[in-house]
């Protein structure tokens, strides 16, 4: 048995140590990757611009270089490609970090960043702008998401407390509120929309970054970056709650505050998200299990190569929503559901004998 638990352990290790050293090669290569995805990605279109046509544009507007393209294609780069480009990559890697730490926190492969309503708060917030002109005007679309989104998890955790406080009773707390939203939201446009409002109005809800502009980019990054310096220092207490509430409180983790606390900056950050861009599902869901192929479970490792990973994937998926059936535009939450199921099956049948 002595001899047996010391193999495992040996094997534990090294297992460890070749996920370390795999570490830089895959945040070189993903930020490459990235890079590239990002400056081929705003080359696509109608407009017949390339890859040299952005460096040229990127560099004068910071201005390392004299500016050389046309007034119109200038702008068509950095004023329609380049914002919606970096935030779809922002999204992406925002999501991916929302889906990992939802995952480990509750101990559900199935949890993702909407399973506390967070998503059905937003559709709701901003459907009672939209169609119902709470606000007086003042409020967005975008605010009254964001303002939903908060209000709901806050709805949430009230919920969760009342029942026990425990990761099952959040999940569940949850999902009880994603229903109640989703049908109010519904009962709402239904009852109140015109045709044409509603059809913007669902358009949004199912994703788009149609009107993604700088402002967006910049609030997003900034609570990204925000969001992954938090769960970056909690990355050691993640790890601990692979082994249960229990093991984790023995290990010394403070299990309530950093419960409060991880699911708190994930939750604003997927209020911020789902306010820019609407609902995007699936990314949040897959892609933690695809990073954790090429990491291993350590969080020191999975929330970067995630976030690098969602990065790339809704760059692309965001790429083939306004191209494939253009000049028509697919709502990116579409092409993530088509991507995301048959993956996320592949995922379980390859993992199906890890216990």
């Amino acid at each position: 048995m002595i001899t047996v638990t010391t193999g495992t352990a040996a094997a534990t290790r090294e297992a460890r140590q070749a996920s370390r050293s795999r570490l830089p090669l895959l945040l070189l290569g993903g930020c490459g990757l990235l890079i590239v995805s990002i400056a081929v990605a705003v080359t696509i279109g109608p407009a017949d611009i390339g890859v040299g046509d952005v460096a040229t544009t990127v560099l004068s507007r910071l201005g390392l270089a004299d500016p050389t393209l046309s007034v119109l294609r200038d702008g068509i780069v950095w004023d329609l490609r380049m914002p919606r480009t970096l935030l779809a990559a922002v999204c992406g890697a925002g999501l991916a970090v929302c889906g990992v730490v939802m995952q480990s926190l509750l101990r559900n492969p199935l949890a993702d960043p909407f399973v506390l309503g967070v998503s059905s708060g937003a559709s709701t917030g901003a459907v009672l702008v939209v169609v119902l002109g709470i606000g007086g005007g003042v409020l967005s679309m975008s605010g009254g998401a964001f303002l939903g989104a908060v209000a709901s998890f806050a709805l949430v955790l009230t919920l969760s407390h009342t029942l026990g406080g425990t990761t099952d009773r959040v999940v569940l707390s949850g999902v009880a509120v994603m229903q109640l939203l989703s049908a109010l939201t519904s009962f709402i446009v239904l009852t109140s929309a015109d045709a044409e409002t509603t059809r913007g109005v669902l358009f949004w809800l199912l994703g788009s970054l149609a009107n993604a502009g700088w402002s967006e980019v910049v609030t997003c990054a900034v609570v990204l970056v925000g969001t992954l310096a938090v769960c970056g220092g909690y990355a050691r207490s993640l790890d601990a709650f692979a082994f249960g509430e229990d093991a984790a409180a023995t290990l010394g983790v403070a299990v309530g505050r950093t419960r409060v606390v991880l699911m708190s900056v994930t939750a604003l950050l997927t209020a911020v998200l789902v306010s820019s861009v609407g609902a995007i599902g699936f990314v949040g869901l897959v892609l933690p299990h695809a990073a954790r192929l090429l990491t291993g479970p350590g969080h020191a490792r999975l929330l970067p190569v995630s976030a690098l990973a969602g990065a790339v994937l809704l760059v692309w998926v965001d790429t083939v929503a306004r191209t494939v059936l253009e000049p028509q535009e697919v709502p990116v939450g579409v092409v993530t559901a088509l991507i995301g199921v048959p993956a996320f099956v592949l995922i379980l049948y390859r993992s199906r004998g890890v216990r």
